[in-house]
């Protein structure tokens, strides 16, 4: 069965850095768009990055954008989000996902993914 397991979060001072990490299992990894969304205490789950199986076509919302990078090693079934001079308006919890779509382009939706995480906490403090 497929699992996305994320890790990485916690609490961290405005401007500071994070990078979160996601392990997938079951999955052909290399084959999947792998995307990034966050969801904040009563707001919806939002897109935060999305990276192509192809590892070439990247997209980023504009709130994260220059700021953070979304990056995969498909050697270890694994798609990271290095998060950089974070804002108390990053805190969220940020799940990955992962999508079998076969597009060449970047899925910004959450309806393009069939897998979640179970999301990890990022708390920034001002």
């Amino acid at each position: 069965q497929v699992q996305l397991v994320e890790s990485g979060g916690g609490l961290v001072q405005a401007g500071g850095s994070l990078r979160l990490s996601c392990e997938a299992s079951g999955l052909t990894f290399s084959s999947y768009h792998m995307g990034w969304f966050r969801q904040a205490p009563g707001k919806e789950r939002e897109f935060v990055a999305t990276l192509s199986w192809s590892g070439l076509s990247t997209y980023y919302s504009d709130s994260v954008k220059g700021r953070f990078t979304i990056s995969r090693d498909n050697g270890k079934n694994t798609v990271y989000l290095q998060m950089n001079s974070l804002k108390p308006e990053d805190m969220a919890v940020y799940y990955c996902a992962a999508s079998s779509r076969k597009t060449l382009g970047t899925i910004v939706t959450m309806s393009g993914y069939d897998y979640w995480g179970q999301g990890t906490q990022v708390t920034v403090s001002s």
